[in-house]
């Protein structure tokens, strides 16, 4: 091509590699890449160079989308193989977009610093701040350094409540970190009881036919309130039982607090996310709490028999002595 960039004002724009990195926002090197991996259809040739179309940019622009969705570039192949061999790819976005679309109708806010000290005790608390925008309750704004970002203002609420009833900042977040642990095993447990008894149908094949992910789309639409109005009714039910034995035990003789059972309540333990990702690739998702379970029972084992063996081993000593 002559131009200095991409045909205008007529149908079927043509690009310079160049042209098509300034207009899609990706670089030179990377459509390169893309191209190695099979990503983009290929290019015409044209003497010395490559010509590249709208056909290109759209699919650059399709790319740059799932992977800020967080799809990998294998996934991402897969996709558009499917799509380039006619079996669309609209539905299946309008499933990824479903799906990492707003889950609660909550909307963003701002708060300066000034504000945020405000709220809590009126002094600057540094390592608060650190573990607020660790937990992601609070999130920095380039260039910005006196204001925040809320993602969640009821969060942020019930951590103000909380410290103005006396919880110190580092108990609130090391509550929200257990609770975060907790609440993402339920949502994990959701996501895999629909997706054994709804979604399978949709999308038990890799990838989805067009038609099957708008279906599941649809259904994601339906099924997306279920999750946090059946967790609202259960904590409801919870916390009323649970504060009303909490009483009877503060207003009556000092008795130990139990749930109701013979056995103590289970302590929760929260495992790290790049533990549990490890044992999902090595025993897949379906066998993870089994397999963790398993090797905590053989832990345990050990140690008891270890235990019994070192009690053995000095109770033999004694005799020898005696």
């Amino acid at each position: 091509m002559s131009g200095p960039g991409p045909s205008a004002g007529r149908a079927g724009a043509e690009y310079r590699i160049e042209d098509l990195a300034h207009a899609s926002g990706a670089t030179v090197r990377t459509i390169r890449a893309y191209q190695d991996r099979g990503l983009l259809p290929t290019p015409e040739r044209r003497g010395r160079a490559n010509v590249y179309r709208d056909t290109h940019l759209s699919r650059l622009g399709q790319i740059a989308d799932l992977l800020d969705r967080g799809y990998t570039l294998a996934s991402i192949k897969e996709l558009l193989e499917a799509w380039d061999m006619g079996r669309g790819l609209g539905g299946v976005l309008g499933l990824v977009a479903e799906v990492h679309g707003p889950w609660t109708d909550e909307r963003a806010d701002r708060i300066t610093r000034a504000e945020l000290d405000v709220k809590f005790g009126g002094t600057s608390d540094e390592q608060a701040v650190a573990e607020a925008v660790d937990l992601g309750v609070l999130e920095r704004i380039p260039g910005r350094d006196d204001e925040f970002l809320v993602p969640s203002p009821q969060e942020l609420a019930v951590a103000v409540e909380l410290f103005a009833a006396g919880v110190p900042l580092s108990a609130i977040s090391g509550h929200l970190r257990e609770l975060r642990g907790q609440v993402e095993q339920i949502a994990s447990r959701f996501l895999e009881f629909t997706t054994e008894h709804v979604f399978a149908r949709y999308l038990g094949h890799r990838p989805p036919t067009d038609a099957d992910a708008a279906e599941a789309a649809s259904m994601v639409r339906r099924l997306r309130p279920l999750a946090q109005q059946t967790v609202d009714a259960e904590l409801a039910r919870a916390m009323r039982t649970f504060a009303t034995r909490h009483l009877e035990h503060h207003l009556t003789a000092e008795k130990p607090f139990t749930s109701g059972n013979s056995s103590p309540l289970p302590v929760p333990i929260t495992l790290p996310p790049g533990t549990i990702t490890a044992v999902e690739r090595l025993v897949g998702r379906e066998h993870a709490a089994a397999f963790i379970t398993a090797a905590t029972e053989r832990e345990v084992q050990k140690r008891t028999l270890d235990a019994l063996s070192s009690s053995h081993a000095n109770t033999g000593q004694i005799d020898q002595m005696d």
